[in-house]
This record gives C-alpha cells, structure tokens and sequence, in this order.
C-alpha cells in the first residue's frame, strides 16, 4: 500500500470547481497558491498539473498533458489516472493537454514521459476518487472509510450511486492530505493493453498531425535557407517567384527567404524561382576533417577525465597484451515520416501557436524572447507528431513560422519539404570511441575507454557498465566544434556508444577465450558483489536481463547457417540484452530474428511497450547496416531518400521480446531497445562472415534499392 500527500508543498493544491453544464472538474495546481482567486473556470482548469472532468451523465475526459510522438503516452498516461480512479476505460475520453506550465515535466523526451509521472498521474485519480466517496458518505451519513468503489460508482452494499451523480455535489468538499495508492496486484487498467486512443482517427486519415492543421485566411510557408552550413545571404531577387500562381508575399529574416504562398505546392515552386547570391566564405571544412580532429582527441590524454580507478595506464604499460579497437559513426538524419512543420499567429497581442513540438515550454519560451512577449500572452498547442527521434526537440522550425507570421503580419504554417528537412537539419553527431584493455596473466586488469564527437556533449557514461567491475579503470571524453547544427537523436550518445562498446567487449571474450555472454556476467557479478568507486546502475538487473535474453535466445545453441550475436545496455533506467539471428545470402546480412529481455519495471501498456521496443531494435539495426551521412564544405551530401538508405519492411526481422516480471516503477521504453541493437547485430555479423566491422554503415550499398 502507498499512501502520497495530495499536497506536494505549500503552493501545491487540488481545485474543484462546477462546470456550467453540471459535473465536476478536478485538477492538480503546482503553480499558485492556495488562496488564489479563480475567475474564470475554464482558465484555471488548465492552470493544473493532471487533471480530468467527471459530466453529471457519467462521462469521464482525462487530459493527457505530456507531447504524444509515437510512444502512446497520449494513451498510457491517462491509464495511470483512470486506474486510480476506479473507472471503466470504456467509458474514458482522452484528449490532449494544451501547454500550460503548470505541468511539472510536459515534455517529450529521455523516455521519461511515464517515470516522471507516475505518481502525480496517479495521484490525480486517487484523489479523485476520494472525493467520490466522501461525497457519496455524506450523502448517506455514513462514514467514508466504510464505502468502495467500481467502475465509476461509490458502493455502499447494494446501494450505489455514479460518479455522475456525486460530481456536481462533490464541489466544496474538503481534499483529503493524503490518499491511498492502489496495491499494483489490484490494477485492473495497468497491465493490460489498451488500444491507442488515436487510432481511429489514424487509419482514417483525421487530422491529427500537425501538418494536418488548418485555419482559415493562413498563409503556408517554405523557406530558402542556407545551402551549406557557414554560408550567409548576400542577396536575392523574388522577382520570379512572386508571378508564381498563388505567391503572396516573399520576406527575408536573417539569412533566409521565406515564400508565402495559398497552398503549399505554390509556395514550393516560388521559393524554386528565387535567385539568391551566397557568401560561402564561412563555410566548414569536411568530414574527413572532422574524422581527422576527432583522432588527434582519441589519442590525447585529458587532464580531467571523466572517471579514473586505479591506475588504468600502470595496468596497460605492464599488461602480457593490450588489446586496442577503434569505432566510428557518421552524422545521421532524424527522417521523420512528417517532415517538420508548424502553425504561428502572431499577428495581435495575443499569440497562438500549434503544432508538433516535444518541448513546447522551452520553445514558448525561445519565442516569447525572439518576438519580445510575456510568455503568458502565448498559447501553444500540440497536436500529434509523425515521428521526432529528438529532432523535434529543437523549436528552430516554430521560431520560424514565428517570425515570419510577425513580419508578414498574417497567420502561418511554416513546411518543410524532404529536402529541406535532411540538408537543414539537426543532426546525430559523427562520434568515434578508442578502447583499450590490459590483459595480464589472462584476466582483465585494465580498461581505458576515450570517446571523442561533434559537439559540446559528454561522449561517455562513465558510471554505467562496465563501472563497478573493473578495478584499473579509466574514461575520457573529448569533442571538436561546428557549426554543424547537432543535437539529440534517438537515445542520444549511447546510439552508437553502446555498439561500439559492446562490439569491443565480444571480440575482446574472444581475444580472452571466454564465452561473450560469460565475460560480460563476470563483470557484473564483481561490480555486484564487490563494486569499485559509485555506479548509477544496479547490476542485479542486468544480470537478469543478460541471462533471460541467452535462455530465451538459445545463446550457444545457433542452428545450421545461423549465426548469434549478444549485446546488452542500460540506458533512460531500463536494462535491455538482445541476442540476433543472422544469416548471410549473397553476401549480405539478414537479421531473421531478435530476441530482447527487458527490465522497465511495471509494464503500464504491454501491446505498446512490445511496439516500442520492436521499433526500436528495427531502427538500431537498419541505422548501424545504411545510415550514413557526410558533408563536404559545409553542404549535406544527401537531401532525400534516392541517395539515403534506410531499412525496408521486407529487411525488418520478427522481434520477441520477454519481460522480467517486477512490480518496481515504470522506467523509459521508448529508446532504451535502440542502444545495444547495432552491437547484437554486428557480433552475429562477425560470427557469419568472420570479418570485425568498425565503422557504421556496415553495408554500403544506399544505391542499391532492389
């Protein structure tokens, strides 16, 4: 049993207010305090952190608050209120928060959505349902604590009465501090999947995406930008693109040339017919340059490393062998199937944005700043994402519509095309890391891992595995600047850390004649038993879900012309380990099979976490076997998809995923399958062909599109 305090601090309360019509409105405030007036309902209610309506006819709306981009938040989120309230998800409606900062944490990103919620979520419906039943008590002068609930009614022996009927007298009941949680062997609506709430709309082409957002009188707008990064406008000559058929106006902002048009095909065949003249003396040099720059780093000792037990080069300089390997990655696009987008209407006082966007405060707050208003003077409201990989947590395309609808004066919607979204991009940053391990007397005495990137990020996770378990043991990060505009793309950092660490760790068990499975557990069970320095990580989990994965993957006992590769990561709280099932045809590889064993804690939506974790591993493997991207002087050397590779339906392999069992809370799904995929694909790779690859793509053919 949990019990939480309804009040979380002394500016922290729950508001009741009757709706108009009848029934009720509950919400959690985190942002005034207690003797706030209200006046007007309806601005309060959004002033809240969790919130739901209860209608005098038994109908219940939950407000997801959180972006949805794919991971069923929108859906899994309002499970959370729903079970605690003790309701039927039949007779739920979900609907999409708007911002509003009262919400703690509205933001998509981390695969933390679920974690960060949990028990305010929770929380929200408990209290809720407590008020039921002292309404309800007070109805029939009975005490509280004798009445149950079920289904959305307060029980009373074989008298009931709804949630309906209770919500408009529930008003001015006094809020209880505290509230119970409900044992999690009693969840009735947790653990069970439910569809998405969106579905519907989904498969019947509603207009949920924010590319689908229309109002009228508004102008769409495409924008010539830079054609490499570095590059400024000198000048341009519009005078082309306005005699195009339904052009409107054509306005420079900075270094681009936004064409406004009546539709978007208009506007993209009058931003063709403009003229521009580019400095080009800014310009960066190209990839070879940073791959050259980033190994003078590797080989550079820092300072200030990142972590340092013992004394990992004493280790090195004495060691039998050293065994040394060098991982690379390139660049990578985001690609998301709704290239981005996004509605302003900063023609008044008062500002209204919509559209696609995983961090909607952060990117009110870069526009309240760029037009020079309160923040409280802008609305933003999110609509569905096709997609955002990180990409979509940079609001540099709503900043634009923002602009432009302030200089034109009219309302607009900014498109990009597919060209525009790969070459004006944020990118996955090129990363390389160099791992060395002393080997002497044949066991493991040292282990120095230096990570170097593009970007001003920490290349390493110095307190994850194999921290703990290794007692000479060093991590260094280095980065190299660019104007190259960088950022996170799914699971950030460890996209390819976890690969190339998990790599280095296979082919060193087999440089050390042990089992790669074997080796890794030995680690785990000195960092467990016996750990060196503080880890942020528990061991005992990752030892589950290493052994679950090889006995579900039948590690050891590969059939005739299949080849099995391991890798296991932690990363956004989860433990994942993957055994992949490849076999060569032609001399390519085919992943027939993955098997996945993942340890999230409580499993809220299990269709949606299998979708999740399947998608994951599909997007980890075919990014590690195509993706490639690379600049020369500054310019994307790809702008779609007939010169950027990416898996196919018909390459993407059965995925099983197994759950360890656990009544722990929720932790990330969204990303955390993604890291340790390339690595399981890689070791059955080498097995299949026994060939090591060090660098990603590990096929190289994004011409050949058989």
């Amino acid at each position: 049993m949990t019990v939480i305090k309804t009040k979380v601090d002394r500016r922290s309360f729950l508001k009741t207010s009757a709706l108009a019509g009848g029934g009720l409105m509950i919400g959690f405030n985190w942002a005034c305090s207690p003797s706030a007036e209200v006046k007007d309902p309806a601005s309060a209610w959004f002033d809240i952190n969790a919130y739901l309506t209860i209608a005098d006819n038994g109908e219940i709306t939950i407000m997801s608050p959180n972006p949805e981009i794919g991971q069923n938040v929108k859906t899994s989120m309002p499970m959370l209120v729903a079970e605690e309230l003790d309701v039927d998800w039949k007779d739920v409606i979900v609907k999409q928060a708007p911002l509003d900062n009262a919400f703690p944490r509205q933001v998509a990103g981390g695969s933390q959505s679920i974690r960060s919620s949990w028990k305010s979520m929770r929380m929200a419906g408990a209290t809720a349902r407590r008020l039921m039943i002292e309404t309800a008590a007070k109805e029939w002068a009975v005490d509280a604590n004798s009445l149950t609930t079920k289904g959305g009614y307060v029980l009373n022996g074989r008298k009931k009465l709804s949630y309906g009927e209770l919500a408009s007298k529930a008003v001015g009941i006094e809020i209880p501090e505290e509230v119970t949680l409900k044992d999690p062997k009693d969840f009735t609506i947790i653990g069970k999947s439910q569809k998405n709430v969106d579905l519907n709309e989904i498969i019947t082409g509603k207009p949920v995406f924010g590319i689908d957002y229309k109002q009228a009188g508004m102008q769409y707008a495409v924008v010539l930008r830079p054609p490499a990064f570095g590059a400024k406008l000198k000048s341009f000559d519009d005078t082309e693109a306005r005699k195009v058929s339904g052009v409107n106006d054509v306005i420079q902002f900075g270094d681009k040339v936004a064409v406004l048009a009546n539709n978007t095909w208009a506007a993209m065949k009058g931003k063709k017919a403009l003229v521009a003249d580019w400095d080009m003396s800014g310009q960066l040099e190209d990839t070879p340059y940073h791959d050259n720059e980033m190994n003078k780093l590797l080989n550079k000792r820092s300072e200030r490393p990142s972590r340092s037990d013992g004394d990992a080069l004493k280790a090195i300089a004495s060691a039998d062998r050293v065994f040394e390997k060098t991982y690379e990655a390139p660049f990578l696009p985001h690609n998301t199937m709704e290239p981005m987008n996004f509605f302003a209407d900063a023609t008044g006082d008062k500002v209204k944005l919509v559209g696609p966007i995983q961090t909607p405060a952060g990117t009110r707050g870069q526009i309240a700043r760029l037009l020079e208003k309160s923040p409280d003077d802008i609305t933003l409201e999110m609509t569905r994402m096709g997609g955002g990989f990180g990409r979509r947590l940079y609001g540099d395309f709503a900043l634009e519509a923002a602009e432009i609808s302030q200089k034109a004066n009219k309302a607009v919607q900014v498109i990009f095309s597919r060209e525009d979204d790969m070459t004006a991009g944020t990118y996955r940053p090129a990363s390389k890391y160099k791992f060395r391990a002393a080997i002497k007397d044949g066991k493991l005495t040292g282990y120095h891992l230096s990570g170097a990137g593009m970007g001003r990020n920490n290349w390493v996770r110095p307190d994850w595995f194999p921290a703990g378990g290794i007692e000479n043991y060093l991590i260094e990060s280095s980065y190299v600047d660019s104007n190259i505009t960088t950022g996170a793309w799914r699971a950030p950092i460890t996209n390819f850390l976890a690969v190339a660490e998990q790599c280095f760790f296979d082919e060193l068990a087999a440089e050390m004649g042990q089992d790669a499975v074997q080796l890794r557990l030995d680690i785990l069970e000195r960092a467990k038993n016996n750990p060196v320095g503080e880890i942020d990580y528990e061991p005992a989990k990752m030892i589950g879900v290493i052994k679950l994965a090889a006995e579900k993957g039948n590690w050891g006992k590969a059939e005739s012309g299949v080849s099995k590769g391991f890798s296991a990561y932690y990363s956004h709280n989860t433990y994942v380990a993957e055994v992949a099932d490849v076999i060569m045809k032609d001399g390519n590889p085919i992943v027939k099979n993955v098997t996945v064993a993942v340890d999230c804690g409580i499993v809220v939506n299990p269709d949606a976490a299998i979708n999740q974790i399947q998608g994951g591993v599909v997007d980890g493997m075919g990014h590690a076997l195509y993706g490639d991207f690379s600049f020369i002087n500054g310019t994307p050397q790809a702008s779609n998809f007939n010169n950027y590779r990416l898996i196919r339906t018909k390459e993407a392999p059965t995925v099983d995923v197994h759950f360890v069992e656990s009544l722990n809370d929720p932790t990330g799904l969204g990303e955390p399958s993604l890291p340790p995929a390339g690595g399981a694909l890689a070791n059955a790779m080498a097995k299949a062909t026994g060939n090591r690859l060090y660098k990603i793509p590990f096929v190289k053919d994004q011409m050949v599109f058989g």
